[in-house]
């Protein structure tokens, strides 16, 4: 119950950051600026939170390349996002990333070896038709918000696909550090050129805010999954749509329209299918008498 409870925390203070992200780009201020401070403020967490003067593991690194490639494709999807909620409501941004597990599957066939059988296929693609409900191309609905939501979800698919495949060599600690430390020092060149200080003091709380609820919120997550499986887990993360629907109402007075309702509906079905059905072959794999059944669990 208690990791639960902390995926439910988790999933209110990455609604808080979007809606908070979202009233600063409407605001004037310039998505790359505010994506950089998010980044900033959530380094300095990481260091104290960590405990980094005596936790040597959180410099550690196996491959630091990869470390900044990874921490790029973070910042990609964040900054992407950010520029997305400057025309798209909270709930469109979100129905669109919840397609993220449905690409990751897509992928990891040719970049980590994982294929997936037909069914989990079959929910790929109902996954794209939920994210064709939402955009709507051709009729005069899709929008540069879309290609910039869209974006953002192939930048953190990219992400999470790199987290698997460094999972073994790199420590939990660095993975966070390096993600948050890559963007900040790497864009730090830039940020003069694209830096728009807010105009009232209430704006600089907000700014900097973002970064406590980026860095705390995956605090959480990864207190819930010390806890708890990951399939165990799976279903709660889709409730923060509950609470980008409700802030989109209370702080700019926005309801997601029906396609939009119905777009997201499709998605978080196929991704809960896919889940359900990962989960179900990491059984057949268990209980399979002999490797040529497991790889043949696997193509089903």
């Amino acid at each position: 119950m208690s990791a639960i409870l902390l995926v439910f925390g988790a999933g209110l203070l990455f609604s808080f950051l979007d809606t908070s992200a979202k009233y600063l780009v409407l605001s004037g201020m310039a998505a790359p600026f505010v994506s950089w401070m998010r980044f900033a403020v959530h380094v300095v967490l990481v260091l104290i939170l960590f405990r980094s003067w005596n936790n040597p593991a959180m410099f550690k690194v196996g491959s630091l390349p990869r470390q900044i490639l990874r921490g790029l494709f973070l910042f990609g999807s964040t900054i992407f996002n950010f520029a997305a909620l400057r025309s798209l409501q909270l709930a469109e941004t979100m129905s669109i990333y919840f397609f993220a597990p449905m690409v990751i599957t897509a992928l990891a066939g040719p970049l980590l070896g994982e294929w997936a059988g037909w069914r989990r296929w079959m929910a790929v693609i109902a996954g794209f038709v939920g994210v064709l409900v939402i955009t709507r191309p051709g009729v005069g609905v899709f929008e540069i918000g879309h290609v910039y939501a869209i974006c953002s979800t192939l930048c953190y698919c990219s992400y999470v696909i790199m987290t698997r495949h460094m999972a073994a060599s790199e420590t939990a600690e660095s993975l966070i550090f390096y993600s948050a430390l890559a963007p900040v020092v790497l864009m730090a060149p830039v940020v003069p050129y694209t830096a728009s200080l807010p105009a009232e003091p209430f704006h600089w709380v907000i700014l900097i805010s973002l970064g406590f609820f980026g860095g705390f919120g995956h605090w959480l997550l990864i207190k819930a999954y010390r806890q708890a499986t990951a399939t165990a887990l799976a279903p709660y993360p889709y409730l923060q749509m509950v609470w980008m629907i409700g802030l989109g109402y209370l702080v700019f007075g926005q309801l997601p329209d029906s396609w939009t309702l119905g777009g997201a509906a499709i998605i978080v079905a196929s991704g809960l299918y896919i889940v359900h059905r990962e989960h179900r072959l990491r059984l057949a794999s268990r209980t399979a008498p002999n490797t040529e059944n497991a790889e043949l669990a696997k193509k089903l």
